[in-house]
């Protein structure tokens, strides 16, 4: 669950000055509800990661040649949605690569690749085929391994280098039931 908090305080400083709206934007996605931010759609999105003080997100997408072959040496693609600057993709800078949002990937069979994230690797992400028999990444949510759908980081006020971090939260499905699972974690030691 590190992984998680340090993937909100690698946002908040990879950001840079978008960092923190003013105080009047800021209160406002304060009482709006995770829900109300853009759900990317894209065809190959593994997964994704908002968070206050803004709608810009990080998405996580197969790496695919143009015949839809995984890219085996490098299979997922982290890059930025900037919703604020009408749905721009903007590639994630070096930093943000090597510090924040970036995936280091072993390869540890056929189909099936471990992923761990270079803010925090103690917290192990799956891609591997599902039971639809396409790539997905995996993870464990309230002690079920799922299919992670997206990360929500929701931060009231702090500093720049130290966001007040109320919660976090991770949405996946059951493969099994098909069902939403959603972890909150407020505990971040």
């Amino acid at each position: 669950m590190r992984f998680l908090l340090i993937i909100s305080l690698a946002a908040v400083f990879a950001t840079s000055t978008m960092a923190f709206a003013d105080k009047k934007n800021r209160e406002n996605l304060t009482v709006s509800a995770v829900d109300t931010f853009p759900v990317p759609k894209l065809p190959n999105l593994l997964f994704y990661i908002q968070r206050d003080p803004n709608t810009n997100t990080i998405c996580y997408e197969l790496n695919v040649d143009e015949k839809g072959r995984l890219d085996e040496d490098n299979p997922v693609h982290p890059f930025w949605i900037r919703y604020p600057e009408g749905g721009m993709r903007k590639e994630l800078n070096y930093l943000q690569r090597k510090f924040a949002y970036g995936i280091i990937v072993k390869k540890s069979g056929k189909d099936y690749f471990q992923l761990k994230s270079v803010a925090y690797a103690k917290t192990p992400l799956y891609l591997k085929k599902g039971t639809n028999n396409k790539y997905q990444v995996f993870m464990q949510i309230n002690q079920r391994q799922c299919v992670l759908t997206k990360i929500f980081v929701r931060i009231d006020g702090g500093t720049f280098w130290v966001p007040n971090v109320k919660y976090i939260e991770v949405t996946g499905t059951d493969p099994a039931t098909g069902k939403t699972v959603v972890e909150r974690i407020t505990k971040f030691s």
